[in-house]
């Protein structure tokens, strides 16, 4: 297992530099020039100039993109042009802020899912799998900014219950998690029913019943574990989903994460936060499919990895 986990490793690096490339060349054509933004309206044309030579920007874009991976290379991603502080500082400050929120949107999302596509599969064409699939497909279809916003006005506004903005605390998470967790939630359980119902068909199951094993038995022992495993890949690809794509969420909260942290730098054209950002979503979806790829192994002993 550890060759493969080196293997895979390895193969991150390239994987990272195409993207690398494919981003440091797309920002570069969004509009605006953040040499202009820097040195502010009123500046004169010689100002901009002296600003986007000091910034490296009157280079060829071959050397800029260079110069950028030899910063990569020693650990620096640069410093960001709106606060003149370094890109790992910036990160760093609102790095743990989307993983709190990341996790706790999760971990519920996942509970629930599960357990109502469980009972929707169990039950199938009965009353419990229409109120499970009427959640689904409400979880689904609901716009995540306009779900914040109710949230807000009922929880925060009305009953007083939570804060409205930041992240202070735990009970500042609670809007935040459920209007990111609402929509994984009802695609895990989408997932899972579909898995448990495929599982229910073998022709083991049906030699389960046929010894006389409980339903109960029947599920948690033998249709669940094996069901789970198109339900992991689910999972891995919602949580990064859920690391890189909380903008929304966080910018309706204004929640200190790293999504507001990407608007920030869109509207500011602050080429270095960008690049960094970006790399940083794609690693986090590189390592956590090689999280599901282990887990594999884990819920299915017959899945060797080579």
């Amino acid at each position: 297992m550890l060759r493969y986990v080196i293997k895979r490793l390895l193969a991150v690096i390239p994987t990272l530099i195409l993207i690398s490339i494919f981003v440091f060349m797309f920002v570069r054509f969004i509009p605006g020039d953040p040499a202009r933004r820097v040195a502010g309206p009123d500046a004169t044309l010689e100002d901009v100039e002296m600003i986007r030579e000091s910034l490296g920007l009157n280079k060829p874009v071959l050397d800029q993109y260079k110069d950028y991976m030899l910063g990569l290379l020693k650990g620096d991603m640069g410093t960001s042009l709106k606060t003149k502080r370094p890109v790992t500082y910036e990160i760093g400050l609102r790095y743990s802020n989307t993983v709190r929120l990341t996790i706790s949107s999760l971990a519920w999302s996942v509970v629930f899912g599960i357990i109502i596509g469980v009972f929707s599969g169990k039950n199938r064409s009965k009353w419990q799998d229409y109120f499970g699939m009427t959640f689904a497909v409400s979880g689904i279809s609901l716009p995540s900014f306009w779900l914040g916003l109710m949230l807000i006005q009922i929880f925060a506004v009305n009953l007083k219950l939570f804060p409205t903005v930041g992240a202070d605390g735990l009970r500042s998470l609670v809007l935040p998690s459920i209007t990111l967790g609402a929509s994984v939630a009802a695609i895990i359980a989408r997932f899972t029913r579909s898995s448990i119902i495929e599982i229910m068909k073998n022709d083991y199951i049906r030699t389960a019943h046929a010894k006389g094993l409980t339903e109960r038995k029947i599920i948690w022992k033998h249709v669940f574990r094996n069901s789970m495993i198109p339900v992991v890949t689910v999972i891995g690809l919602q949580f990064g989903f859920l690391l890189g794509g909380s903008v929304v969420t966080e910018s309706v909260f204004a929640f200190p994460g790293l999504g507001s942290l990407l608007i920030d730098s869109v509207n500011y054209r602050d080429y270095p936060m960008i690049q960094s950002l970006i790399l940083i979503f794609s690693l986090h979806f590189v390592l956590i499919n090689l999280l599901v790829d282990l887990l594999y192994a884990a819920l299915n002993p017959e899945i060797k990895l080579q």
